[in-house]
Order: structure tokens, then sequence, then C-alpha cells
């Protein structure tokens, strides 16, 4: 079964990719951050995938006090393991899997811009930073054993590292890095191997890659796949959204992001600026997957745009390239939530690819006149 997963727009939301002032139009406060989590929950979403970073507001925080506003979906809450000791990050998601019965995955995110990292007080090199992570990930599963462990190793020495109790279940581990470095931690540590939203030719080989990285070492993996969704019931209806995104992104804006995309270390940014060099000319990369987004917005940049039943087709051929989890996404969120889940998760439902709701009760229609 695919998993489809919404994002909490943690740091503002608007009807614009990049807002026009320095504040967004929709500040993320408990009360609007609470309206995206429960539409998620209501329409069927799987998960809430919450961003890290200075310009967000604290991802372990903002979900703890989304639980008791929310009933099933699950908070995919993103962390920069050097930050804390992995002991430290075990008996946090230990605690969040029993307040919230159970409803914590765990967004690993190791990468980021130097400015971004110097600013917590992380002046490792890239390739440091990654063999950090992956003697972080074995420390941390390890706490959540049976017994106390001892360990030394190049970053980390703990003695008797353990929780009060082990988590139910062990939340999953989701990461996403496209560098050799990168790969090889998703390989030896991960449960869910995530990509930017590419076209399915640079994509499929990044699966057979990591299939065969993983299969060394005795491990198979999930993957999942970021994108943003403009769905509409036809396919000009949500073209002409796109077109209107596009009409507010300032040339100037568009100008200074992809100088700055030019400099990146991410080899992620570097294969999603390569998408459309900064073209608004031709964003259709791939029949209704559209990188317009891109051209303003770090990380993630591409779309799947279209009528609910083009999306759905989207998704399905994807999944056959062997992507189970997506991560979605739309400006505002709100709005883009509900427009997927009550025109595309019923297509996809109705296909066998999306498991079927137990809480949905049979359709009913008002008879009050």
């Amino acid at each position: 079964m695919v998993k489809i997963h919404w994002f909490l727009p943690t740091g503002g939301d608007g009807r614009d990719v990049v807002p026009a002032g320095d504040r967004p139009a929709r500040q993320p406060s408990l009360g609007y951050l609470a309206q995206v989590a429960q539409a998620a929950d209501t329409l069927g979403f799987e998960g809430l995938l919450t961003p890290c970073g200075t310009m967000c507001e604290d991802a372990w925080l903002a979900t703890a006090a989304l639980i008791p506003q929310t009933s099933r979906v699950k908070f995919l809450v993103a962390f920069r393991p050097g930050l804390l000791s992995p002991t430290l990050a075990a008996q946090m998601a230990s605690t969040y899997q029993r307040l919230s019965g159970g409803r914590l995955l765990l967004n690993v995110v190791t990468g980021a811009e130097p400015a971004e990292l110097a600013r917590f007080g992380d002046w490792a090199d890239k390739d440091t930073r990654y063999e950090r992570t992956g003697e972080f990930l074995a420390v941390m599963k390890a706490a959540w054993g049976p017994d106390p462990v001892d360990h030394v190793g190049p970053h980390y020495r703990v003695a008797g590292a353990t929780t009060r109790a082990r988590p139910e279940p062990a939340p999953p581990v989701y990461f996403g890095g496209a560098s050799p470095a990168a790969e090889k931690v998703a390989a030896e540590h991960v449960d869910v191997y995530l990509a930017w939203g590419e076209p399915p030719a640079m994509v499929s080989e990044r699966l057979g890659r990591m299939r065969s990285l993983a299969a060394a070492v005795g491990r198979t993996l999930r993957f999942g796949i970021r994108f943003h969704a403009i769905t509409r019931p036809t396919a000009p209806a949500a073209w002409a959204v796109a077109e209107e995104l596009l009409a507010g992104m300032d040339p100037a804006m568009v100008a200074a992001a992809q100088a700055d995309f030019a400099s990146t270390m991410s080899e992620g940014q570097r294969r999603m600026a390569a998408l459309h060099r900064g073209n608004p000319a031709d964003l259709e990369i791939h029949p209704n997957v559209w990188a317009g987004i891109g051209l303003v917005r770090g990380g993630a940049g591409t779309a799947l745009v279209g009528s609910h039943e083009q999306v759905a087709d989207r998704i399905a051929e994807y999944h056959a390239l062997g992507f189970d989890e997506f991560i979605l996404s739309g400006y505002p969120h709100l709005e883009e939530a509900y427009w997927f889940g009550e025109g595309v998760l019923p297509i996809l439902r109705d296909r066998g690819l999306v498991e079927h709701r137990r809480d949905a009760g049979p359709p009913s229609i008002s008879t009050f006149r």
C-alpha cells in the first residue's frame, strides 16, 4: 500500500510560494497549525512532515502540542542529529511514542547550508556530519533495546545508554541525501530513503543504486518521494493555479534564488536547480510534473499538477518505480490538503493503492429543505 503524507507549515503559510513581504500571510500559530493537522487527520493522510531550521518553529514542540488535537495522523518530526545526544533523542522519541499513542516518525536531517549550521554552532564538514549521523543512529537505536549499551566511537562515547521504556513501536527513520556519504548512511541505518521529485528517468537510477547499496549490507529500504501538489477536477483549472503561482514570483526574486542555489553544497539542491536552470519558459519536466516551485524555493521544487485522475496516475507511475511513500504539500496547505484529500485520495483508494479508512462511515445526503 502507498502512504500519503502532508506537510505542516511551521514557518508560515500563504497563497504564494514566497511571501511578498517580510511576514507570511498566515502565521504558524497553534490555532492555524491545528487546522492543518486536523484536516490531515480527517482526510486520511498518513502523517505530517514538520521541517527543522531557524525559519520554522521547533518541530518537536510544535507537533507535541498537536497530539491532543488530533487522533490518528502521525508526525514526521525533522531534526538534526548533530545538535543533541543520541541517548537524549532515544528518550525524546520513546516519550513521544507513549504520549502520542505511537504516532511518531523521525526525519533525520544531516545536510544544511553552512550558514544555517553555523547558527547552531555546528562547524563539521559534510563527510564528518554524515559519518556522525551513522554513529548517532546506531547508538539511538541501541538505546531502545532491552539492555543498556556502552559505545565508544569517533563521535560519541556513552555508558549504559537506555530509556525508561522501549518505544512501541520503535519509530521508523526517514532520511534523504544524494551525496555518496548520505547514501552510505541510508543503506546502513535508515528505514525510508527520501528523494525529491525528479523525473522518473533521473530518480529510477538512484533507486537502483540504493537497492544495491542496502543489499550489500544485508538490508532493504522503503522509498519515499517529496512533491508539492496542485490538483483540481480538471487539468486546465490546476494549471491555472500553477500559472498564478508563477505570476507571483518576482523576476528579481527568481534571479536571487538561482544565484543562491548555484553556490549550494547540497547535491540534492543542485539536482533540483538543474531541472529548470532558472528558466520559467519550460517548466513541465515530465507529464504533470512542474518545476516552477523550485524557481524560488529551496529544497523540494517540483509539483504534481493536473486533474485528480492525472495526479493519481503520476502517483501510480512513481509507485511502480518503487516509491511507497509520498510527502506532499501545497499553497496554502490547508486548502490544498482538502483538494488532494477529497479529490485524489478517493481515487487512490478505489484503485487499491491506498488503504480504505476504517473510521469512514457510509455516505449520507442531507434531505433538509
